[in-house]
């Protein structure tokens, strides 16, 4: 089958690699019909992530079709899925308390070193995201197995277009749990840092959980403007000073939660900001926490402190003192997503969530790599890159 594979720091190539096969009598195999490139797969493009090697198939954002069954999967041939990325057993301590992507019995034994050294327990597996997460293939292929295939994935009613219920795997049920990580209580004013996939989708479920007012903060107009016609009023920090901003939005209070939906690599010519850019480029740091900084100071006293934007390694300079005695609340945490599948899927049939605005390009399979560069390159105009195995090759 043909998948799209990594080789290095922005080096990512379509190769011809052997079929997946069932392994465990839980597996199911998925012919790809749908899958997105992510902006925590920019972590890999961009070599953040360790314990990569050279043609490790990438992606974690995938639906598709069942064309084969382990004896003990629930699944059946010919059925529509959407797979969340977590892989998740379904039966450790933590699957019982629906905290998938902590699962105990995902991610396989030899695997777990790195992850338990630098983090004091290992992850649980994810699709096409480093040995230090399983090694699992992605989707981001003809093909992918899916393991615990009884646990995971959510059966798609007929008649419903893929590219409604595709970002269902990730990206939607990340920005739900992001708000619902906020504590979000009705007449609150939340600041979202980041209008990329996951803060537009934060924006939107912050709305729906009952938020009065959303002030969203980027530097690129064409997501800005998105997060405004989601009713969100917009900061471009290029040209405004945050901080004082957001003190004159909310009369001196601060916003009552704050979501960073920006992660590690944090954009801006801000001094710590540079300087946590040199110590990542001369391999002194991996964190660039410049947002996370940022919204635990603006945050108001006694507020919520959500972290979806994703983070790897150890953060310097960080303001305890600020989190400790304005008594601030932080969560975060890789998304749990098979337990939010059912809900966020009926809130989509229902037409109370949509998703497809987010999509700017479609492309074949084969011109990931191209797909990969502008998502990279070009974020005021690429909000989301999808992929098709099915379609032809752009000439």
């Amino acid at each position: 089958m043909r998948a799209l594979t990594w080789h290095g720091k922005h080096d990512v190539r379509v190769d011809t690699v052997p079929d997946p096969e069932i392994i465990n009598p839980r597996d199911a195999i998925i012919k790809i019909t749908s899958t997105a490139i992510c902006g925590s797969d920019l972590h890999l493009y961009d070599g953040y992530i360790p314990t990569m090697k050279a043609g490790d198939i990438l992606g974690h954002e995938f639906m598709g079709e069942v064309v084969e069954t382990g004896a003990k999967s629930t699944l059946k041939k010919g059925q529509r899925v959407v797979v969340p990325f977590v892989i998740a057993c379904g039966s450790c301590y933590f699957c019982g308390k629906h905290q998938y992507s902590a699962c105990d019995n995902s991610n396989p034994a030899d695997n777990q070193d790195i992850s338990e050294e630098l983090w004091g327990h290992p992850a649980a597996g994810l699709f096409g995201y480093s040995h230090m997460t399983g090694g699992y293939a992605g989707g981001q292929a003809e093909y992918v197995r899916v393991p615990f295939s009884d646990v995971g994935p959510i059966v798609i009613p007929d008649g419903i277009d893929d590219e409604k219920v595709l970002f269902l795997s990730d990206i939607l049920p990340t920005g739900w749990m992001a708000a619902e990580n906020a504590d979000i209580e009705p007449g609150d004013t939340v600041a979202v840092w980041g209008c990329g996939p996951v803060g537009l989708f934060a924006i939107q479920s912050a709305f729906l959980m009952g938020a009065q007012r959303v002030i969203a903060i980027d530097h690129f107009p064409n997501r800005l403007a998105l997060a405004r016609q989601m009713g969100a009023e917009v900061l471009n920090y290029e040209d405004t000073k945050i901080y004082e901003a957001l003190m004159e939005l909310t009369g001196g209070i601060g916003p009552d939660a704050v979501i960073d939906a920006v992660g590690l690599e944090s954009h801006g010519l801000f001094a710590d900001n540079v300087l946590d850019q040199i110590k990542a480029t001369a391999f002194l740091g991996t964190e660039r926490p410049h947002v996370l900084r940022q919204a635990i100071v603006a945050c108001r006293k006694g507020g919520r402190v959500s972290v979806p934007g994703v983070y790897g390694g150890f953060v310097d300079k960080f303001p305890m003192g600020a989190f400790m005695e304005k008594g601030l609340t932080m969560k975060s945490g890789q998304t749990h997503v098979q337990h939010y599948l059912p809900g966020l899927l009926n809130a989509i049939l229902e037409e109370k969530i949509d998703t497809t605005f987010l999509i700017s390009h479609r492309m074949a399979l084969e011109d990931a790599p191209h797909g990969y560069d502008i998502f990279k390159n070009q974020q005021n105009d690429v909000t989301k890159v999808v992929l098709k195995p099915g379609l032809a090759k752009a000439a």
